[in-house]
């Protein structure tokens, strides 16, 4: 125990590890660089008169297969254009996961509709078929689905609940590029995908992100038209035909996405590769890794594992504490310590003004968020500590971090009863 670095001890990490946060973590290089030369030198940094934001939805699009690809200007603005697309009526109800990010929610109270959450299932956190469906009612029009971790959630059960219910299934892929469930991509299977760029995704823009879809139209409005004003632009002049914000990707932006999309099946294999090998040199430590469902491949955003708080001798967040102070990245709970929805902005209704819509609309169905909603999502968030993961981890980083985690939670365990 006198070794631990939180105790005085040597640090088991012994430099800073490769981070997302700066260029130790991410792959840039000449092309990327070019790329935006090219765009400051022709002096068009709009896509209104550019032309790489075409050309990264062409190639995004045919990376995926999909008919469509519509480029915008972060994650968050991605899943609101889906849910724009979808047009809900005011106190309709998407269900998702309460582990997730805040920007899968916010999209939904924007178009005031009412965030269900279902629960994880247990092992991989990702949204639980069975949960989803005891959660539907009549005013039920979607399920988004959170690819958590980079880890496929389980589809094939998924979209038989929507299809007999007649749901629309948006997937949301930020944490999960190239993803593959049973060998089908994760972006291609529901009804509509949204896509991150952004700074800790497997590739990035700093910000940014994608829609894609093999349908258009369906809800009587264009999925283009969504991200852009509600604005029928090839028809030319100005006619708005809905409300819709503006969420144009840079031309800056697309630039180096175009770059960066070359690289990214070859982010993808380092991310797998060495995390494979974290795992490998933690088989004998007392801890329960995060893997990917049998028949997929996940795509580690973060690597997260469980900790088993019975069997620790201190609380989970002290054994954290230790683990950060040997120098891993990393954090307890995703998206925190508690699930989504005992945020104030969803269990307090802290949205348009004092009038807490649309969770006070006439028509909404009441649901006490304050409540234990989703008993696995709340020990999950208790009880898994995630790691940043990148691209850039090499041997010598995974032989200390599970050096680190090692000594850590041997330190921490408890001594077995012995009869």
């Amino acid at each position: 125990m006198q070794n631990l670095a939180i105790n005085g001890g040597p640090r088991a990490i012994e430099a800073t590890l490769p981070s997302f946060r700066d260029a130790s973590g991410r792959t840039f290089g000449q092309e990327e660089l070019d790329a935006l030369n090219e765009v400051i030198e022709s002096g068009k940094l709009s896509f209104l008169t550019g032309t790489k934001t075409a050309e990264f939805e062409r190639a995004f699009a045919e990376r995926f297969g999909v008919k469509h690809a519509v480029a915008v200007a972060n994650g968050t603005a991605a899943l609101h254009t889906a849910v724009t697309y979808l047009n809900p009526e005011p106190g309709d109800e998407i269900i998702l996961s309460p582990v997730t990010d805040v920007g899968t929610v916010i999209p939904i109270i924007a178009q005031l509709a009412i965030p269900v959450f279902a629960d994880v299932d247990p092992i991989t956190q990702n949204i639980d078929a069975a949960s989803i469906e005891m959660n539907i009612t009549s005013r039920t029009r979607a399920i988004m689905v959170t690819h958590v971790y980079g880890h496929p959630a389980d589809m094939d059960a998924i979209m038989a609940v929507a299809r007999k219910h007649d749901l629309f299934v948006i997937e949301d892929c930020a944490q999960a590029h190239l993803a593959y469930y049973k060998g089908k991509l994760c972006g291609t299977i529901g009804d509509i995908a949204c896509f991150s760029f952004q700074q800790s995704k497997h590739m990035t823009t700093g910000d940014g992100g994608m829609v894609i879809s093999n349908e258009d139209e369906r809800f009587g409005r264009g999925i283009r038209h969504c991200s852009d004003k509600g604005w029928p632009r090839e028809r030319g002049g100005r006619d708005h035909l809905f409300l819709a914000t503006n969420y144009h990707m840079t031309e800056l932006q697309a630039a180096v996405g175009v770059e960066q999309l070359k690289k990214l099946d070859q982010f993808v294999s380092d991310r797998i590769t060495a995390a494979d090998r974290l795992t490998e040199l933690l088989s004998d430590v007392a801890i329960s890794p995060v893997l990917p469902l049998a028949g997929t491949v996940g795509v580690y955003f973060f690597y997260s594992f469980r900790l088993d708080p019975s069997k620790l001798s201190v609380p989970i967040n002290d054994v954290m504490k230790a683990l950060v102070a040997e120098g891993i990245d990393g954090f307890i709970g995703y998206p925190g310590q508690t699930p989504l929805y005992k945020y104030p902005v969803v269990r307090e209704h802290k949205t348009f003004g004092q009038s807490g819509f649309p969770f006070t609309l006439p028509n909404a169905r009441q649901i006490d968020y304050s409540s234990n909603l989703c008993p696995d999502a709340e020990q999950a968030c208790r009880e898994t500590v995630c790691m940043w993961w990148t691209d850039r981890m090499k041997e010598h980083h995974l032989q200390q971090i599970a050096s680190a985690i090692r000594k850590v939670v041997s330190a921490y365990l408890k001594s077995p009863v012995v009869d």
